[in-house]
């Protein structure tokens, strides 16, 4: 990021680490403004529905009452309403004032939330304002995923965004990626499960072959010269480790390894970038 002057002549300490555990200020004030653009503003300029499937009320209008209904889970006859049309300012108020009151965790559950009933445009926004803000966390497939590194989220969308004759690579992954990404209970050892079964279920599709283990496929690739030896030894070892006596896929027994959420990020990285390397050799 650039320096800005107060920075570059040693007046202000410039930023360095990623803020896991907390909200700046200015990053709350961005994302509210990513919310206000985005959403609050565009709502109020349309009378047609297009959130959550709420289709008597206006665009806006909706938004509150859905916030209401599923978020803050209010009775909906605490929420003003004038001639059916436009909610009052209180509603308005009251998510500004929550929002800057809220805890650091309970606004990023917000955010999601108001992802999962918006477009690309709002997380892309939040993406912005997230990364020059300095935030460990960036929207990915909807999620706000910890990162520690660009290049990270860059492996993992291109991944999730594959095309659709790999569907089932973009099931698991997205599924890994729900399961880390759950903030009250994660499920790391699942996630693992799901990133090395994505590239199972890629293997299978490469090599037309369905009853395959992910070791029987990436001999077969490769044979074909589609891979280095060393790399295919390299996962070969990699997906041993999930599914050796005790591993990541038989279940949970005394003395088993403990899943934290490094091994599940690690694997969730690290399938994603080979499966982009193997989908770009494979189709070349």
């Amino acid at each position: 990021m650039k320096q800005n002057f107060s920075e570059r002549i040693g007046l202000k300490q410039t930023k360095t680490a990623l803020l896991k555990n907390g909200m700046t200020q200015e990053l709350r004030n961005s994302l509210w403004t990513a919310l206000f653009t985005t959403v609050i503003e565009s709502l109020s300029n349309s009378k047609e529905n297009n959130f959550r499937n709420v289709e008597t009320f206006s665009k806006l209008a909706s938004f509150y009452r859905c916030l209401w209904i599923d978020f803050f889970k209010f009775p909906i006859d605490n929420l003003p309403i004038n001639d059916g049309i436009m909610y009052s300012d209180v509603a308005s108020d009251y998510l500004r004032n929550w929002f800057f009151a809220a805890e650091w965790n309970e606004v990023y559950e917000f955010l999601e939330y108001i992802a999962e009933g918006q477009g690309q445009t709002f997380s892309i926004v939040c993406n912005h304002f997230l990364k020059r803000e300095l935030s460990a966390f960036r929207f990915v497939d909807g999620m706000l995923v910890e990162i520690n590194s660009e290049e990270e989220i860059i492996e993992i969308e291109k991944a999730i965004n594959i095309s659709d004759k790999y569907k089932p690579v973009k099931t698991h992954l997205s599924t890994a990626l729900s399961l880390i990404s759950e903030k009250k209970k994660p499920d790391y050892r699942n996630s693992v499960k799901e990133s090395i079964s994505a590239v199972e279920s890629l293997c299978k599709i490469i090599i037309k072959n369905d009853t395959a283990t992910l070791g029987e496929a990436l001999k077969i690739i490769e044979k074909g010269n589609k891979i280095p030896n060393s790399l295919k030894t390299g996962f070969s070892a990699i997906y041993g480790f999930t599914s050796d006596k005790g591993g990541i896929r038989h279940g949970l027994l005394n003395g088993d390894f403990e899943v934290s959420v490094d091994e599940a990020r690690f694997m969730l990285i690290a399938c994603s970038a080979f499966i982009n390397y193997l989908i770009s050799v494979n189709e070349k």
